[in-house]
């Protein structure tokens, strides 16, 4: 499961059993997050969940670093049986951006910025899972 993490909005993507694909999930209100993963994972094995971790391209904290760094350990405390890591980020939404334009998705939908925040998610399990095989 992975998590893109916004102080709006927290795109939510899943895998299969298998982890051969990420799926998008749902997008909800930081407030909501860790009760709608705590249901999720009273039906769905939940093995790992990432978190993204916004950086600048120095390497220094963006205005999301802090509050994602605190979702975090919220998320280490809420589900301590569960692995909770958090990954890089960086070009996230704009490759998600760059996919939604790919996938021919229109710009009424591309401009949601509900979508960005789902895709951003899948992008991010996706590639964990592939660099993690």
């Amino acid at each position: 499961m992975c998590i893109d993490y916004g102080l709006k909005r927290c795109g939510i993507a899943a895998t299969d059993p298998l982890q051969i694909i990420a799926t998008g999930l749902t997008v909800v209100h930081p407030k909501e997050l860790i009760p709608f993963l705590k249901k999720y994972a009273q039906t769905e094995e939940v093995e790992t969940i990432l978190i993204g971790l916004p950086k600048n391209l120095d390497g220094s904290d963006t205005h999301a670093t802090v509050p994602s760094q605190k979702a975090f350990e919220d998320l280490k405390k809420a589900f301590p049986k569960i692995l909770v890591k958090q990954i890089d980020e960086q070009f996230s939404s704009r490759r998600a951006s760059q996919a939604m334009v790919e996938m021919g998705m229109k710009k009424k939908n591309r401009r949601k910025k509900e979508n960005i925040d789902l895709i951003t998610a899948t992008m991010l399990l996706q590639e964990y899972m592939e660099n993690n095989k």
